[in-house]
């Protein structure tokens, strides 16, 4: 119902937690800020009802922790302002009660199409621990999940499967590099109709799997389902900017895209896809994916390009004329890099993948080289510090941090061809057997 508010005045570390308004009202902790004892902390909530996420509000936190009374107010508030907001846009009102029975009770296991989840990892068995607990607490009847060990340096992520105690749980080893080639390994050992990803440093809502599951039926031809991506921890400098910054947020609104009758009011669609979801959180219909041939395995995190594969999957799905959901109530909490130094390669990081991705598309639909050249004033427009993507003149985005994003985005287009070069050349490995633990 609103957007994820400005974060530009906040001092890390803040707590993040989240607000349920259903009666009686309850606060629960992502985690804790621990601020130095002259400093009263502020936290960042999310606001639920009945389990709907509504937007943030930011509200102070002495000793780390919320008072739900306050919180609450605040939290109405919120609602009343986007009451008020649509009047004035003259905009008939959303409900601000509770979401219809159908919309909030679990799927049973004849209603809930099977799922396979994959989640791509490389070294970090503790973050991918975590993420398999969420994993394992889902209000979901019926999915399986895929493990792929993408390229690893050591064998500790694979003696640490075995332990795990789920049935439905299975780990597979890609040894060809690059989050691309992980995902379509991931893709030979799954059997749902729906194949959702997200990553190793993630935590998601107990309710992930159902809104991804009603999602796919918001409309005739969807083909891919993204969702709400908030922070789990704001303890550091380099966290609270990349929030800020970062665009993982795309709203509380759910919004169903195709380059027909749901086609945006955006001068840069269908290329600017990022606006629709992020890899870390994203569903497609197997289907779909059969018919995509995988992900490009010249894209993605661990090759030259760094990025990109997800965004080259979503315009996939506009390009052959299927539509894409936005579903907030799909909701993940990602863990963002702590460091600063961590950031700026991120940041350069998101510029190369985004430079490799619009020359993939170039490649892949070359009749579309005119509509991305007329976009393309636009476009550098669009990417420049204080416009309505980039709000960024008030300083709070450090000028190297900028010029990191824009030599990415640069060297894109050279990553894309060296990385599609030794992806050709490259004989393709067999993917690891997907063992049940």
């Amino acid at each position: 119902m609103t957007a994820h508010l400005s974060l530009a005045g906040l001092v890390a570390p803040v707590t993040v937690a989240e607000i349920e308004l259903a009666e009686p009202a309850t606060v629960t902790y992502v985690s804790v800020a621990t601020p130095p004892c002259d400093r009263v902390p502020q936290a960042l909530v999310l606001v639920r009802l009945d389990a709907t996420p509504i937007g943030t509000v930011v509200v102070d936190a002495p000793g780390g922790r919320v008072d739900v009374t306050s919180c609450a107010k605040e939290a109405w508030a919120l609602l009343d302002d986007a009451r008020d907001h649509l009047d004035r846009d003259g905009l008939p009102p959303r409900p601000m009660t509770r979401p219809p029975a159908h919309d909030t009770h679990e799927m049973s296991g004849e209603e809930a199409p099977f799922i396979s989840v994959v989640v791509a990892t490389r070294d970090r068995p503790r973050s991918l621990m975590a993420c398999l607990d969420s994993l394992a607490r889902l209000d979901y009847p019926n999915y399986e999940v895929v493990v792929v060990d993408n390229d690893p340096v050591t064998d500790e992520t694979a003696a640490l499967m075995p332990s795990r105690p789920e049935t439905n749980l299975r780990y597979a080893r890609e040894s060809r590099r690059g989050l691309a080639a992980a995902h379509n390994c991931g893709l030979e050992h799954t059997s749902g109709s729906i194949i959702a990803f997200t990553d190793d440093d993630v935590i998601v809502d107990r309710n992930w799997l159902t809104e991804v599951a009603r999602a796919f039926q918001a409309g005739p031809d969807v083909a891919c389902v993204t969702g709400l991506i908030m922070p789990a921890e704001l303890q550091t400098p380099a966290q609270l900017l990349l929030e800020t910054h970062g665009h993982f947020s795309k709203g509380f609104v759910q919004r169903l895209v195709d380059c027909h009758g749901h086609r945006p009011q955006d001068q840069l669609f269908p290329f600017a896809v990022g606006r629709l979801g992020s890899g870390a959180n994203m569903a497609f219909s197997r289907e779909f994916l059969r018919e995509l041939r995988g992900f490009d395995p010249a894209t993605g995190v661990g090759t030259v390009t760094r990025g990109g594969d997800d965004l080259g999957a979503f315009f996939s799905v506009l390009a052959a004329g299927h539509s894409l959901v936005y579903q907030p109530r799909a909701l993940i909490w990602h863990h963002h890099r702590r460091e600063v130094a961590s950031l700026s390669r991120q940041v350069y990081g998101y510029g190369v993948g985004l430079g490799a991705y619009l020359t993939s598309v170039v490649v892949k639909h070359p009749g579309l080289l005119g509509q991305a050249l007329r976009r393309a004033p636009t476009a550098l427009i669009y990417a420049f510090p204080g416009s309505p993507r980039n709000p960024r003149a008030d300083g709070s985005w450090p000028r190297r941090l900028v010029w990191k994003e824009w030599q990415g985005i640069a060297f894109g287009p050279i990553a894309y061809c060296v990385s599609r070069w030794r992806s050709r050349r490259a004989r393709r490995p067999n993917c690891g057997p997907a063992a049940p633990q």
